[in-house]
């Protein structure tokens, strides 16, 4: 395991005071180092980049499923803690992990790319299952890298890919992130300066990007690629859900996206998913996961209710599977894994080979 990273508890400039929890988490994932370093909590949220002239997307045939996932890949912030009588945070960064997605056993470590020192929590998979796009930090107020990662049929990982020429932004952790269906190109959504949000496309070959920003909304939790690659499914809080066309001239985010289901009062999705056939979404509100077919008219139908402990988040982050039967999501040390089909779930342990475990919980995808 790395050694820890210190944080120093410093005052934020009001600018910056609501993006303070956003840089804490960042700057919280951390790798290899030679020493421990100390780094003060003074970031600011980025404003919107300019954005580039619009270019064509080509797309290849998705990577389809063989069957029930097999495996899951995790991604979290590292082990916190303060010291008694002390205002700073030791932080012990903890890498990717893969497990077995029957039993939730630790299979493997995933190596980080050269320059990348650690893991940040966003990550994101292809519907074969075998394809996993993950987050690195590279080091106090540097830039986010993306890279990719295979995994053979024991579920050991190969080597990563890095992104080449894309970077996101180091003071900005970002909100979500998607994988394409081909496994070629990454949606990233980040909030920015002043209130508003963006969307990156960008294409993991090359690192050729495209953004589109809006001010009419804060944050895009959830991201989902069409299985088709020619659109994306995204979540903004407060505006509900829409369809981001990228055809679509321009770098304004709302003229480029179709309301699905505007967002009212205490309706709060989280999480987002296109079903296998493109037809329909899948979503989360509250611990209640819907699906709505993507037609005029069409009504919300209830796939599951989950239930979890009162000390739950009142969101419910979810990953489904290529087949679009399995959900999955995590609360504490714990893996739930539920049949939409049948209705029942299933609960597995966590396990994180010879790295401490604790409440928190990682982000999971399959």
């Amino acid at each position: 395991m790395s050694p820890p990273l210190i944080i120093d508890d410093v005052p934020t400039r009001p600018a910056v005071a609501a993006a303070s929890l956003i840089a804490l988490m960042l700057l919280s994932a951390c790798g290899d180092q030679p020493s421990v370093e100390r780094v003060a909590l003074d970031l600011t949220v980025s404003s919107p980049a300019d954005l580039p002239a619009p270019q064509p997307m080509t797309t290849h045939p998705a990577l389809a499923p063989t069957g029930p996932p097999r495996f899951v890949v995790t991604a979290r912030v590292p082990i916190t803690y303060f010291p008694e009588n002390s205002k700073t945070a030791i932080q012990t960064p903890v890498p990717p992990v893969v497990h077995d997605a029957t039993t939730g056993a630790f299979i493997a470590d995933i190596r980080l790319p050269q320059g990348v020192r650690g893991s940040w929590q966003l990550v994101a998979a292809a519907p074969d299952n075998r394809t996993f796009l993950l987050s690195g930090w590279t080091g106090p107020y540097s830039a986010l890298r993306f890279f990719r990662v295979h995994l053979s049929e024991d579920g050991r990982p190969g080597q990563p890919e890095l992104v080449p020429g894309f970077e996101g932004e180091g003071n900005n952790p970002g909100t979500a992130l998607a994988l394409s269906p081909d496994g070629t190109r990454l949606a990233y959504a980040t909030p920015v300066l002043g209130g508003g949000a963006k969307v990156t496309v960008a294409e993991l070959a090359t690192g050729a990007r495209r953004d589109w920003a809006t001010r009419a909304f804060s944050m895009v939790p959830g991201l989902a690629w069409a299985p088709d690659g020619q659109r994306l499914a995204l979540v903004g809080s407060g505006w509900g859900l829409g369809v981001l066309d990228p055809a679509v001239p321009g770098s304004d985010l709302l003229a480029a996206a179709r309301p699905v289901k505007p967002g009212k009062g205490l309706w709060l999705p989280q999480s987002v998913a296109y079903t296998p056939d493109g037809a329909a979404l899948v979503y989360s509100v509250g611990h209640t996961v819907e699906r709505l077919a993507l037609r005029e008219g069409a009504a919300p139908e209830v796939l599951a209710r989950v239930a979890l402990p009162p000390d739950a988040s009142l969101s419910l982050r979810f990953s489904l599977d290529g087949t679009g039967r399995y959900l999955l999501h995590t609360h504490g040390r714990r893996f739930y894994r539920v049949d939409l089909q049948d209705g029942s779930t299933t609960s597995l342990p966590i396990e994180v080979g010879a790295h401490p475990g604790e409440d928190l919980s990682p982000n999971a995808v399959w």
